[in-house]
């Protein structure tokens, strides 16, 4: 039987167009902190494609949503 594929952070980055060595993530998640308050597809450095894409895995609770919610605890500072 066939699960869903368990996807990477890296795959994640990948799938947004974005540089998605470690590295490179550590630096995007480092220099775009959000706010408490601030909802990740509310975000700013997000393109309407990329946003639409986080929104829509994350509200059909899809294969990404996990990778998607990792993305929001490194975004957001410790409490």
């Amino acid at each position: 039987m066939l699960g869903e594929p368990d996807y990477t952070i890296n795959d994640l980055f990948a799938q947004l167009g974005l540089d998605s060595s470690d590295q490179a993530i550590d630096n995007f998640v480092e220099k775009h902190q959000l706010a408490k308050d601030e909802k990740l597809i509310e975000s700013d450095v997000w393109n309407d494609n990329q946003r639409m894409f986080l929104q829509e895995e994350w509200e059909k609770d899809a294969a990404w949503v996990e990778i998607i919610d990792d993305l929001n605890v490194r975004m957001h500072p410790s409490a």
